[in-house]
Formats: C-alpha cells, structure tokens, sequence
C-alpha cells in the first residue's frame, strides 16, 4: 500500500543541495570504523561506524547531550543504558536518551558492526570511565 503522510506541495525546498561524504573505507577489510558529522553534509545528525571482531571490545562508558540511536547491522551486542541492559542483534536497533550514560560490548561469536546515529549535527561526548573504546 502506498504512502501518503502529508500533502507534498506544503514542503518547500529548503535551498540545501543533495551531497555524500565516506564514513568509511569497506576495502579496508576489517571492521568498518568511522565518523561523519552531521554538518559536513549539511544535516541535523552525525554518523558512526563502529565494528570489532574482538568478544567484549566496545565503546567505553560515556554520555552526550542529545539522543543516539544504534542499528546492529552484524553479530550480537550487550547495551548498557543508564540502568538497563539490553542484548541485541543483526537487525535490532536500539535507543540511547540523552544525559544517560551507556556503552556496548560485542557478544560474539564473529564480528560485531553498528551503525550509530548521534541526533547531533557534531558529536559531543564525555567519557566515563578508561574501558576499551
């Protein structure tokens, strides 16, 4: 069935040109990692790439002042969020609020790989704690 949310002649163009930017190198061969902030294409959020192949490797415990959404795109995580624990996997996506402290960790077994939105136009974080990162 088709869409049809809202009437397309109440939007206007807003004047900003379609671009791309890399976030990543996938002839790299390993874990895609990456960032592109959300003001290099002219958008309201920044993007991460972030992957490893290493059983509990992962972002180490920090916050941001704005939402972040993770899409796991490979392989399974464990999401602390605040105090909340969530196991997710190839598919799920999950979501961080503001001011609330959370990391991941790769499950396992295989790669882990997210996609993480940060509703941000620059990434703005304050680390935690001294985990892997």
């Amino acid at each position: 069935m088709a869409r049809r949310d809202f009437d397309p002649a109440t939007v206007h163009a807003n004047g900003r040109p379609a671009t791309k930017a890399r976030l990543f190198d996938p002839a790299n061969g390993g874990p895609w990692r990456g960032s592109l902030p959300g003001l290099t294409l002219g958008g309201q959020n920044t993007v991460l790439a972030y992957g490893t192949d290493t059983i509990g490797a992962g972002p180490r415990l920090h916050v941001h002042p704005y939402d972040e959404t993770f899409i796991v795109i490979e392989g399974r995580a464990r999401f602390y969020v605040g105090e909340t624990t969530l196991d997710a996997a190839q598919g799920d996506v999950v979501f961080g609020p503001a001011g609330v402290p959370h990391r991941f960790e790769n499950l396992g077994p295989g790669r882990l790989q997210t996609i993480d939105i940060h509703h941000s136009p620059e990434w703005i974080q304050t680390d935690l704690d001294e985990g892997q990162g």
